[in-house]
């Protein structure tokens, strides 16, 4: 997939957009309740690397639906949400909005303490936008969390137009007490694609809310995609480049999957947009292709995510997570050696 093409991006974006650049503030010191330790032989460095750092022992983290939903899906900024989303595809059945969230980290923590019983949890509040809410409301939603036995912290879902200073003025008093995170959802750097897929937030707004998170000593962490519309490997490229340029500490990638129901399979259907369609193989290496490009303190927590085959129309690989992990590993050693 690699052409040899380097593409080149800044903190703000891709030249033909609007966005501005926002500089880099260092950051206050961090909660840490351990000493680093190494990060082993993996070819880069890895979400329980960075988990290491910062607690003794096995951490896990438990999904929370918290009842919230999105300011493009409310009117707020649009309708109907992002293109490509079904939420069904990524909350557990423990995820009801039906039950509390120390009920669902209670449920949460029984799945888990079968097999680890001495296993320790960070709540994470996924579903949506996890602070659309009032600061007082996300305040008592999180300190419920946190009360909950064994939970030690927080990680918190949500799009980085959706963070005003006062709550993160909060979570920075927080993060002097507990492990706290900050995950963005940017999906990329190409804000013609951000527009195309119904986000309703710009690179700008990444790029701005990294650096307020930063500056006050937040953990922090992006999210991106894979394969969306109309995107190519220089799209890609010029994505990883202005990630590498922003203060985050971890980064989730994913392939693109295209769900039943949405309106992104209906225009891939009516032949309005088209996305990629990779096998294993062809998208492992664009994520070594890519991992090249990224800075080595940047922790990787995942290159893909599974949907409920039921929803699930592309691409169906039929492998697990860490399957898909060790195929990319093999890959990136084979290409080392050649």
């Amino acid at each position: 997939m690699s052409d040899g093409t380097t593409s080149k991006a800044s903190p703000a974006g891709f030249a033909d957009s609007n966005d501005r650049t926002v500089g880099l503030i260092p950051a206050a010191k961090p909660f840490s309740v351990s000493k680093p330790q190494p990060a082993g032989t993996k070819p880069y460095r890895d979400f329980s690397d960075f988990l290491g750092e910062h607690f003794a022992g096995k951490v896990q983290k438990i999904s929370i639906n918290a009842g919230f939903t999105c300011p493009n899906r409310d009117g707020s900024k649009g309708h109907g949400g992002c293109t490509y989303c079904n939420n069904q595809t990524f909350n557990p059945e423990y995820c009801s909005t039906s039950a509390s969230i120390t009920e669902q980290l209670e449920k949460g923590k029984a799945f888990f303490a079968r097999k680890y019983p001495t296993m320790r949890y960070l709540a994470y509040f996924q579903a949506y936008t996890n602070t659309y809410a009032s600061v007082e409301r996300l305040r008592a939603m999180y300190e419920e969390a946190l009360s909950v036995p064994d939970v030690v912290g927080l990680i918190i879902g949500t799009r980085p137009d959706c963070v005003p200073n006062a709550l993160l003025d909060y979570l920075a008093e927080l993060s002097r007490r507990t492990f706290v995170m900050v995950e963005y959802g940017a999906e990329t750097a190409n804000d013609r694609t951000l527009q195309l897929i119904n986000r309703g937030h710009s690179w700008a707004d990444t790029a701005d809310a990294v650096a307020r998170t930063h500056a006050r000593g937040i953990f922090c962490g992006l999210h991106l995609i894979l394969g969306l519309p109309n995107e190519t490997i220089h799209d890609f490229r010029a994505t990883i480049d202005a990630v590498a340029a922003l203060p985050i500490d971890t980064l989730k990638l994913h392939q693109l999957q295209l769900i039943r129901g949405t309106r992104l399979a209906r225009q891939v259907a009516d032949g309005e947009v088209t996305v990629a369609q990779w096998s294993a193989e062809e998208y492992a290496d664009v994520c070594i292709d890519l991992l090249h490009r990224l800075p080595p303190h940047i922790a990787v927590e995942r290159f893909v995510s599974q949907s409920p085959a039921s929803l699930l129309i592309s691409p169906r690989w039929g492998l697990k997570n860490h399957e898909f992990t060790h195929l990319l590993h093999r890959r990136l050693t084979a290409k080392s050696n050649s």
